[in-house]
């Protein structure tokens, strides 16, 4: 069995990314602290629901209702909290830490689309979904143990993968001086932590291999690049006579900075 399965990705900017997959290991690790978290939430929503069915049932029964029926309501709106919390987790937490739970975090992977960009609501909806059937039986277990991609019921319907989290390292890049003055810049002016790991591995791959490509390929290719960092991290101004690469080389190494 491979424990550090690769898998290269092409993005949308025709940039190869290559990714360490989570493996079930991780997956499962992550998943535990998720669960563990999930039901201290439950186990607070229980409490406050059982309280509050109570004051109910006793009003109802005040008006001459018909207890079988508002128990059957009751328990009917309780199964269907418990399903939105359930699914609500994972959507919120996968969409606002940009596929990321707690679990997640602390394990350091994170799902990404089948393109190497971030995912959004869509793709973690259906994730969430579909949970129920991969927990079922162990089925996503089985499916990430088998599949080439490790993926389980719910990433194949999204489009997604689970990979390790993408780090900083120190790559052998060459930097302009005029790179490192605007990195300094960009620490001060710029919101640097908006930049995803993935972001950053998309430019550390574009200036390895810049060198390689023609000299019309390598203009384009930053310019869009460039504009996108320059999104990303709410740069409003950037300074004169500097060429997209010397922008992308100075967004790298404050993101190694920060």
């Amino acid at each position: 069995m491979k424990f550090f399965n690769r898998i290269s990705l092409e993005t949308p900017e025709s940039v190869e990314l290559d990714f360490n997959l989570a493996g079930v290991g991780n997956r499962a690790y992550a998943l535990l602290i998720d669960y563990i978290i999930w039901s201290l939430i439950l186990l607070f929503v229980l409490i406050f629901g059982i309280f509050f069915s109570i004051q109910l049932l006793d009003i109802w029964k005040a008006f001459g209702g018909d207890d079988e029926q508002a128990s059957l309501w009751i328990a009917s709106i309780q199964l269907l909290i418990l399903f939105v919390i359930y699914v609500g987790y994972f959507v919120i937490f996968e969409t606002i830490w940009q596929g990321q739970t707690p679990g997640k975090r602390y394990v350091k992977i994170r799902v990404i689309r089948d393109d190497g960009r971030p995912v959004r609501l869509q793709q973690t909806t259906l994730r969430a979904l579909f949970r129920p059937v991969d927990d079922t039986l162990f089925i996503g277990m089985l499916l990430i143990l088998f599949s080439k991609k490790e993926k389980r019921l719910g990433d194949w319907i999204a489009g997604t993968i689970v990979i390790q989290e993408v780090k900083a390292v120190a790559d052998i890049i060459s930097t302009s001086e005029t790179a490192k003055k605007l990195a300094n810049y960009l620490l001060e002016e710029a919101d640097i932590s908006q930049l995803l790991p993935e972001d950053f591995a998309v430019i550390r791959e574009y200036l390895q291999r810049s060198k390689l490509m023609t000299k019309q390929a390598k203009i384009e290719l930053s310019k869009k690049l460039a504009s996108q960092a320059k999104e990303i991290i709410g740069l409003t101004q950037t300074p004169q006579k500097v060429s997209a690469t010397e922008f992308l080389e100075a967004v790298y190494l404050a993101y190694q900075q920060k």
